[in-house]
């Protein structure tokens, strides 16, 4: 894997070197430093395999419009994700800095954006749970975001199906559930009344949906 996230790395930050100029250059080249590096290595690569979508030092608006840059923005669809690496060291005697950066994750919700705070000291000694973490809450985005990338695909299934290994007896049971709870009706065929699919009750503009 070293080899291959190593030549990939270098392809997407020479692409992102290349598109900039100015200040968003400078904030690119002072801002990916080694926790930002740390967390493509040991999280983003092995989550997904590869940084399409995902924009280091990602130029922002705050609340009185001025520009700041979180460490990375991943884009997917109308579906945006900050991810922020946090140092203690950075924060330990500026109140002000971390009260901002706080204020900002908080804006940035407003906007419709999910933030995640990533403690640098859990990226060094513990990445599996923040691997864990962000796998489990970005999986289904990850998921539509790999259908059209041939290299992670096997048998059509996305690399993050694969590694989900959704049982078909697991869908089964929580189409059950929601039929219980009145979200779903079960929709017959032929006299042996075998469940064919399941259809959605409700208005398609239901809060359920979104």
């Amino acid at each position: 894997m070293g080899m291959s996230f190593e030549k990939e790395h270098r392809k997407w930050m020479e692409h992102h070197l290349s598109a900039r100029k100015g200040e968003r250059l400078d904030a690119l080249k002072r801002g990916h430093g080694y926790g930002n590096r740390l967390f493509a290595e040991q999280v983003w690569w092995p989550l997904a395999g590869g940084f399409q979508g995902l924009h280091p030092e990602y130029e922002v608006k705050d609340w009185r419009g001025r520009s700041y840059f979180v460490d990375f923005m991943w884009i997917a669809g109308t579906l945006r994700v900050a991810l922020e690496v946090m140092d203690y060291g950075s924060h330990g005697m500026d109140r002000t800095k971390y009260r901002m950066d706080l204020n900002r994750g908080l804006f940035l919700q407003t906007q419709d954006c999910v933030v995640f705070y990533i403690a640098l000291d859990e990226l060094k000694e513990n990445p599996s749970f923040i691997l864990y973490a962000l796998r489990t809450s970005l999986a289904p985005y990850l998921s539509a975001a790999d259908g059209g990338d041939k290299r992670n695909t096997d048998k059509g299934f996305s690399r993050v199906e694969r590694e989900l290994e959704l049982h078909n007896m697991t869908v089964i049971k929580y189409c059950r559930r929601l039929v219980e709870k009145g979200k779903l009706q079960p929709i017959a065929k032929g006299q042996s009344g075998r469940v064919v699919y399941y259809q959605y009750v409700g208005s398609l503009q239901s809060p359920d949906l979104v």
